[in-house]
C-alpha cells in the first residue's frame, strides 16, 4: 500500500512538470507567432534597410553575345571569356598559407614577370588584414586562366584556396579584312555597322545573381545563388563573302595609295538576290595608311557625277524619247545653256546614244534632258522617285543617309537645274543607293533592296533565312534595260571604260569623275568612280568603286582611278565560278584553275598524338578535327599559325584544341 502512495506521488509530480513544461513551451510558441507577426507587419522595411540592403544586392550576370559570321562560316565578331582573379585571404587556412606560400610567389613571378618578394609582401598585408576579395588580376584568357587556376593554394579551389573566378565577356574582331568601320558597334547609346544592325539578335537576356558585400567599396559574388540564368544571343550570318571583301579590300587600297587619295569605297552586290558580298570603306590616317573606320558607302551623300547619266538616261529611253538611232550633236564640247556653260572633257560632233555615254558626253546628256523634260521637269523627276532615289533606304544597317535632289519646289531650283541633274550634280545620293540602281539594270530592271544578313541560327537551328525582296518590280521596259546594258557594255568596250577591256571578260559599266566643294578657294578636289556589272552577257555582281580626292597631279579622272579596281575584283571573283569560263580560254592555259585551289590536306590523329596542322587552312581543317570528335576554338580567318596543344602532345576526345589564323 505504501508502495502504491509512492509510486501515485510520482506520477503526479512528473506530470504537473510535463503540464508545466507543455504551457512553457506553449508561451513560448505564442511568443514566437506573435515576433514573427510583429515582425511581418512593423519593422521588415527597417530590416531590410538595416541588413539585407547593406550587405547584399542584386547584381546582373552578363548574357554572352552571339557570333557575328561571314556567309561562309568565317568568325566576324566574337564574344570570349575573360576571368578576373580574386583572392579571400581569410578562407585560406593559416598551415596552408605559409606551407605552400613561396612555391605560389614563385609561379605567379614566372607567370607575370615581377618579382617573388613583391607578391610575397603583399599577400602578407593582405593575409593580416583578412582581406576577402583582393584583386590579383584581371582580364586573362583562357589558357592563362587555366595554368594559374593549378597553382598551389590556388588548385584547393575557393573555399579552402580562397581563389575566386569573376568571368567577363568581351567583343573581339576576328578577321583584318573587314575593320571596324563596318563591323560597327554596340555600347548602348551608340550603335553602328553590322554590330548596331542585328543587335536585336546579337544580344541576349542578362541573368541576374546576389553579391555579398565585403568592405565598404567591394563586394563579392555569390555563385552558387543565381536568381535568373542569362540567356545567350542568337548567331548572325552576313551575306558578306571573305575572299570577295579581301579581294576588293586589297584592289581598292593599291590604288589608293599609288593615288595618294584621302578615301574609298568599295561595294559588291549580288545581282539576283541584292546580297552586299563586299563592303570596304578606307580612309588615310596620319601615318599614311589606311583603315575602314567610317562607312562612307551609307553615311556620305555626294554628287555622283557621270555615273547618274545611266539613270538619266534611262529614264528617257523609258519614255521612248531615245533609242538606239537617236544622234545628238555636241558641237565642241562646249554648250551654254540658260546662262550656264557645260563642257565635256574630250571630242566633239555627233553622237549616238550609245556614244553619250561611252565617251560619257555632259553636253549630250543635257542635251537630250532638257530637249524633253524642260517644259514638264516632274516627268522626268518621277522616274526617280519610282527608282526610290528620293527615299532612305530601309535597310538593317544604321545610318544611312536620305537622298537629297533638288526640285521646283526648292529655291534653289532655276532654268539650268535639270540639265545639272542629268550629268550628275544638284544631287546627293549615298553610293549604296546608287549601287542599287545599277543592280536593278544588270537583274534585267528589277530592283531589289540590299541584303546584309543571311541567316539567324540558335543552338545549331535556323531561327530565320533572309529572301530576296523587291523594291521595284520593273524600272523600265525590256527594251529600255536592253538599251542600256548594251550601252554600259560599249562603254568599257570602246568608251572612257576601254582601259579595263578585256575580251576574257564581258563587263558593262561608267566611269564618274565629279568635282566637290568646286564653290571654295584653293585647289579642285576630285572623286573618281565606276559603276558596273559582270559578266555584262549574264550578270553575276555588281560593283561601284569610288576614290575620293586623289592627286591630281597623278591623276583624277573615273576611268584610270576607279576603273581598275573595278576591273580586278571582277577578274579575280569571276575566276571563282568557271562556268562562266569559256573552254577555249582552258586550253590556251590562259587561266591556270589549278592554283585557285587550295587541296583539302587530309588531318588525321595516329596514337592520340596531336598532329601539326601549323600552316594549313582553317575552313579545310577544323571540320575534320570536330568531326573526329575534338572541340575546337580558334580566332581570324585563313592559315592556321598557331596551335595549342603542340604537335605530339597527346590528346583525348572531347579535349579543346586552340587554333590562331591569320591570312
Amino acid at each position: 500500500m505504501q508502495k502504491q502512495n509512492e509510486y501515485d506521488n510520482k506520477r503526479k509530480k512528473t506530470l504537473r512538470w510535463g503540464y508545466l513544461f507543455a504551457v512553457v513551451a506553449l508561451c513560448v510558441f505564442v511568443m514566437f507567432l506573435a515576433r514573427i507577426v510583429i515582425l511581418q507587419n512593423t519593422n521588415v522595411q527597417e530590416i531590410k534597410d538595416d541588413y539585407i540592403n547593406k550587405n547584399y544586392r542584386e547584381a546582373t550576370l552578363k548574357a554572352a553575345r552571339g557570333n557575328l559570321f561571314a556567309s561562309d562560316g568565317s568568325i566576324l565578331a566574337t564574344t570570349v571569356m575573360r576571368y578576373d582573379i580574386y583572392l579571400d585571404f581569410k578562407t585560406m587556412k593559416d598551415t596552408i598559407y605559409s606551407n605552400n606560400i613561396g612555391a605560389l610567389t614563385d609561379s605567379l613571378s614566372k607567370m607575370f614577370g615581377k618579382s617573388r618578394g613583391e607578391f610575397r609582401q603583399k599577400f602578407d598585408e593582405q593575409k593580416k588584414k583578412k582581406n576577402q576579395y583582393y584583386t590579383l588580376v584581371k582580364g586573362l584568357d583562357f589558357d592563362q586562366y587555366d595554368r594559374i587556376r593549378n597553382f598551389p593554394i590556388f588548385k584547393r579551389g575557393k573555399n579552402k584556396g580562397g581563389f575566386i573566378v569573376d568571368r567577363n565577356y568581351k567583343r573581339e574582331l576576328a578577321t583584318s579584312e573587314i575593320g571596324a568601320g563596318t563591323i560597327g558597334m554596340d555600347n548602348g547609346d551608340l550603335k553602328s555597322g553590322l554590330e548596331g544592325a542585328f543587335s536585336k539578335y546579337l544580344t541576349g537576356t542578362d541573368g541576374k545573381r546576389l553579391e555579398q558585400r565585403i568592405n565598404s567599396s567591394q563586394w563579392k559574388p555569390i555563385d552558387f545563388w543565381k536568381v535568373q540564368e542569362p540567356v545567350d544571343g542568337e548567331d548572325v550570318y552576313t551575306t558578306l563573302d571573305l575572299r570577295i571583301q579581301d579581294i576588293a579590300h586589297s584592289a581598292l587600297e593599291k590604288q589608293l595609295v599609288h593615288y595618294e587619295a584621302k578615301h574609298g569605297t568599295v561595294i559588291v552586290m549580288e545581282v539576283e538576290t541584292g546580297k552586299v558580298k563586299a563592303l570596304v570603306n578606307l580612309r588615310r590616317t596620319e601615318s599614311g595608311d589606311y583603315e575602314d573606320s567610317y562607312n562612307y558607302a551609307l553615311k556620305d551623300n555626294i554628287e555622283p557625277g557621270s555615273t547618274f547619266k545611266t539613270i538619266s538616261l534611262l529614264a528617257a529611253m523609258d519614255d521612248g524619247f531615245i533609242d538606239e538611232n537617236t544622234t545628238v550633236n555636241v558641237g565642241n564640247g562646249v554648250w551654254t545653256y540658260a546662262k550656264q556653260r557645260i563642257s565635256d572633257g574630250h571630242g566633239g560632233g555627233t553622237y549616238d546614244i550609245s556614244d553619250v555615254l561611252a565617251k560619257s558626253s555632259n553636253v549630250g546628256t543635257a542635251k537630250l534632258i532638257t530637249k524633253y523634260y524642260a517644259e514638264k521637269p516632274q516627268i522626268f523627276l518621277d522616274h526617280l522617285k519610282r527608282w526610290k532615289l528620293f527615299d532612305k533606304m530601309d535597310i538593317e544597317l544604321p545610318g544611312i543617309t536620305k537622298p537629297k535632289i533638288v526640285t521646283p519646289q526648292n529655291k534653289r531650283w532655276n532654268a539650268a537645274t535639270l540639265a545639272s541633274i542629268s550629268y550628275g550634280y544638284s544631287s546627293n545620293i549615298n553610293l549604296l543607293q546608287l549601287t542599287t540602281f545599277y543592280n536593278g539594270i544588270a537583274n534585267g530592271g528589277k530592283m531589289l533592296k540590299p541584303l546584309f544578313i543571311d541567316k539567324i541560327m540558335k543552338d545549331g537551328k535556323v531561327m530565320y533565312r533572309a529572301k530576296p525582296e523587291i523594291m521595284v518590280n520593273k524600272m523600265a521596259s525590256e527594251k529600255a534595260v536592253k538599251m542600256m546594258t548594251s550601252a554600259l557594255t560599249k562603254a568599257v568596250e570602246k568608251g572612257t571604260g576601254r582601259s579595263i577591256f578585256t575580251p576574257n571578260l564581258k563587263m558593262a559599266g561608267k566611269t564618274g569623275t565629279a568635282r566637290f566643294e568646286y564653290w571654295l578657294p584653293g585647289p579642285m578636289k576630285y572623286r573618281a568612280s565606276f559603276a558596273g556589272f559582270y559578266p555584262a552577257d549574264a550578270p553575276k555582281y555588281t560593283c561601284y568603286v569610288m576614290v575620293s580626292e586623289p592627286n591630281t597631279a597623278i591623276g583624277f579622272y573615273g576611268g584610270p582611278v576607279a576603273a581598275p579596281v573595278f576591273k580586278e575584283i571582277a577578274g579575280k571573283t569571276f575566276l571563282k565560278t568557271p562556268q562562266n569560263i569559256e573552254k577555249e580560254m582552258l586550253v590556251d592555259k590562259k587561266v591556270n584553275l589549278s592554283k585557285m585551289v587550295e587541296p583539302n590536306v587530309k588531318v588525321a590523329v595516329n596514337d592520340k598524338q596531336m598532329p601539326n596542322v601549323v600552316g594549313l587552312i582553317g575552313k579545310n581543317v577544323i571540320p575534320q578535327l570536330e568531326n573526329l570528335g575534338y572541340r575546337v576554338d580558334y580566332k581570324g580567318v585563313g592559315r592556321i599559325k598557331e596551335q595549342f596543344p603542340l604537335e605530339g602532345t597527346t590528346i583525348s576526345k572531347n579535349q579543346r584544341i586552340y587554333l590562331s589564323l591569320q591570312n
